[in-house]
């Protein structure tokens, strides 16, 4: 039996949302792998909106849900909507919106707090013994899910590895083509842009993420 798979996204782009390739590659190896899907985010405001060819800030306003549709192709639900009953795993990518709209680590660090919606569905999974996969940068919010003495990894970043450790985590270093397990929590993080240069370099230590979290499901 193909196995029921939740995909948060946080909007549409590198700079202010989910990151694109992190998010296309594992939802095609949850295809590939016959992983039945559905797409989440919050129905919420971007924190700030990304001239991602220019790196500068925009003064327009952008929802989190309806931007992250388009990675979805439309077919995609609110995250308040979310019951881990539902389903036998959860996947998130990173890009800044992990640490943006999903969270604010990007802004409070080791005091960040997780958006509620994302908090209670995460911790649902947690709580009842369902795999997570977290990529990039959305290992931050580990400890917020499944508190103190968490493995993880965000690759080899002394200060955000620091930061993660002052939060309780056990931060374990990582090459961008490889995956930490913890196995009592069944959380499996990867480096996936923190470290990659490309999108072949990306998409390896992601298959993977994506393979252990479908073993474990």
């Amino acid at each position: 039996m193909s196995k029921k798979v939740a995909v948060i996204l946080s909007g549409c782009g590198v700079y202010d949302g989910a990151e694109i390739h992190e998010s296309v590659i594992a939802l095609l190896r949850l295809s590939q792998r016959g992983a039945q899907v559905q797409c989440f985010a919050p129905d919420m405001p971007h924190h700030h909106v990304i001239n991602h060819l220019t790196g500068a800030e925009m003064t327009e306003n952008r929802n989190v849900l309806v931007e992250a549709a388009r990675i979805a192709r439309g077919q995609i639900r609110d995250v308040a909507e979310l019951d881990p009953a539902d389903f036998d795993a959860l996947v998130i990518p990173g890009g800044f919106g992990a640490a943006k709209n999903l969270s604010d680590f990007a802004f409070k660090g080791a005091s960040c707090t997780v958006q509620s919606d994302v908090l209670r569905a995460a911790r649902g999974f947690a709580a009842a013994h369902k795999p997570v996969g977290l990529m990039c940068i959305a290992p931050a919010m580990a400890t917020r899910i499944f508190g103190a003495g968490v493995q993880c990894t965000i690759g080899h970043d002394p200060d955000t590895a620091a930061t993660l450790g002052s939060m309780g985590a056990e931060h374990v270093d990582c090459a961008v083509d490889e995956i930490v397990v913890d196995a009592p929590h069944k959380l499996v993080t990867t480096p996936a842009y923190m470290l990659a240069k490309t999108l072949a370099e990306a998409a390896s230590g992601i298959n993977k993420l994506v393979d252990r979290v479908l073993e474990l499901a």
